[in-house]
């Protein structure tokens, strides 16, 4: 029952970036929408009347297309106190309310073929900065096919983004498209092979960032060690190119295992040979690592590590490593309320210098009924740089309503 209700919370709450890095909702038309700021005791009523709509309601859609499709509404209502809206050394500080309106539609209910579309329009406005307001549109489309033997899967997507990240400072206006597919087949009862190719790309609306083009394309052989375990020998190509800097290919070789390790830890990993060939400066390798695991700690508490050791390139051209550990957990205390904290840290290095790159979160969400979640977090982040300018520290209160008919 808390696996479920925890992967319910995930499914109904469409805006959790708001309460993670991204402060500002990835989606924009500015042609459309230059909102003033909310006064905060109106957005305060209009959360307070969506809940009391949303306490009789079942857990219908809002339309059903045929006997396999589903289509539901979706919205959020939330407010954030943001001390550092531009995550810099000398902070801003700011208030911010956010209203996303959207669509879901689910198809391939009770068949092999399933998917979803789901596109939502946020609005943000800002109590004394109305110069950041936003509206930014996000749309994501994805689907899979699986018979037992053979698995496919198709994801596509596009999002306007206005947030900051540990690189890109001062709520810096981009578009991110994204597309791919994966495929699964058994060749025989122990051996499988998969393989797949997603495309990103990024186009900034400032100068000084690069647009950038991303081409990843994984190959993994899977071998049944035991019948809850497989075992993989995987590569990995990466192309990545720029306008600003060097484009650069990557070759992952690797070893590695995924699925349920014991009755109460599961996940996958793979460790490797990381090489990265630059256009001008020549090759590079590097132990490379990445995997997430979870450990059931109780029937309603979870446990989760996450490492990687990879390459990487700023929006701004700069070649870097990345390390990164990452700790959570998330216990649902009862049918209708769920808690989490999360602790991650990434290296950075620039190989002129290495920053240190800290989030914490704490969060807790309550089901009001099957059609609204209240979910709220504080979250800190804090970067340690010997680039002179380059700390900050920030701190983000936030409370939200998720609604979904």
């Amino acid at each position: 029952m808390g696996r479920n209700l925890n992967l319910k919370l995930k499914n109904w709450l469409p805006n959790a970036y708001l309460f993670g890095f991204n402060c500002m909702p990835p989606h924009v038309f500015p042609q459309l929408y230059a909102p003033p700021p909310f006064p905060m005791k109106n957005l305060i009523r209009y959360a307070v009347l969506s809940a009391s709509l949303g306490a009789g309601a079942y857990a219908a859609p809002f339309m059903a297309i045929g006997d396999g499709a589903e289509l539901f509404v979706t919205g959020t209502l939330g407010i954030r106190a943001d001390d550092n809206i531009f995550t810099v050394e000398t902070a801003t500080s700011d208030v911010i309310f956010d209203v996303t309106p959207g669509l879901d539609l689910t198809f391939g209910k009770d068949s092999q073929v399933k998917g979803s579309l789901t596109l939502a329009h946020a609005f943000s406005s800002y109590s004394d900065n109305s110069r950041l307001n936003t509206n930014l549109f996000s749309g994501d489309f994805g689907a899979r096919f699986d018979d037992g033997k053979l698995k496919l899967a198709f994801n596509l997507g596009f999002h306007e983004q206005n947030q900051n990240t540990p690189d890109v400072r001062g709520l810096t206006r981009r578009d991110a498209s994204n597309a791919g597919g994966t495929a699964e087949i058994e060749i025989s009862q122990i051996t499988a092979v998969g393989g797949g190719i997603q495309f990103a790309h990024e186009n900034y609306k400032k100068a000084g960032y690069t647009d950038s083009d991303n081409l990843t394309v994984p190959v993994d052989v899977f071998y049944k060690w035991t019948p809850k375990v497989d075992l993989s020998f995987g590569y990995r190509y990466r192309d990545y190119q720029v306008d600003i800097g060097e484009d650069s290919k990557d070759h992952y070789f690797n070893l590695g295992a995924r699925g349920e390790f014991t009755p109460k830890l599961s996940g996958k990993f793979s460790i490797g040979l990381n090489s990265r060939k630059l256009d001008r400066t020549g090759n590079q390798n590097q132990l490379g690592w990445e995997g997430k695991l979870t450990y059931e700690l109780s029937p309603k508490t979870r446990f989760g590590f996450g490492s990687s050791n990879d390459y990487g390139t700023t929006p701004q051209g700069q070649q870097q490593k990345n390390f990164s550990l990452s700790g959570d957990v998330t216990s649902n205390i009862s049918d209708v309320w769920s808690v989490n904290a999360g602790l991650s840290y990434r290296a950075i290095n620039y190989y002129t210098r290495t920053d240190d790159f800290i989030e914490g979160t704490l969060g807790a969400a309550y089901i009001v009924n099957a059609n609204v979640r209240i979910v709220g977090a504080y979250v800190h982040r804090s970067n340690t740089s010997d680039l002179a300018g380059s700390d900050f520290k920030q701190n983000v209160f936030s409370v939200a309503a998720s609604i979904r008919y």
